[in-house]
């Protein structure tokens, strides 16, 4: 009985022991992970820092790129998220998230590029009439 349950412990812990050095990298990848994170934070510091563009649109979207890129990094390199990690949830997780965001941020943005588009010309012009009849009164 007791041979049993040693047995039984032996195995769950064994188990558990693979289960945990599979999800927690090496010194080697937080290495890496680490110096990509100082490369892909450098870069668009030396890029306003030197104005490299012409366009801060176009600085913004450089910007926003590696930004990604680097959201990638951190969560392979430190976070160990990949396809088989937990039996993949964490990717259709992370999908779905992006999914969101996207739609969130397009979004957001569209609606506010169409506000300022169409709104503000005829506020502009309200102002200016309310403006114009405050100065013609008596």
């Amino acid at each position: 009985m007791s041979d049993h349950n040693h047995h039984g412990h032996d195995h769950g812990h064994g188990h558990h022991g693979h289960d945990d050095h599979a999800n927690h990298g090496s010194l080697k990848t937080y290495v890496i992970g680490f110096i990509l994170s100082v490369i892909l934070t450098a870069i668009p510091f030396w890029m306003v820092m030197h104005k490299v563009f012409d366009k801060s649109s176009t600085t913004a979207f450089v910007i926003l790129a590696i930004a990604a890129v680097q959201i990638v990094v951190h969560m392979v390199y430190f976070l160990h998220m990949n396809a088989k990690a937990e039996g993949g949830w964490n990717m259709l997780a992370l999908l779905f998230t992006t999914m969101l965001l996207v739609v969130m941020l397009s979004g957001s943005i569209w609606v506010m590029y169409h506000l300022n588009h169409n709104m503000m010309p005829g506020m502009a012009q309200d102002v200016g009439t309310v403006v114009q009849k405050m100065r013609d009164m008596p």
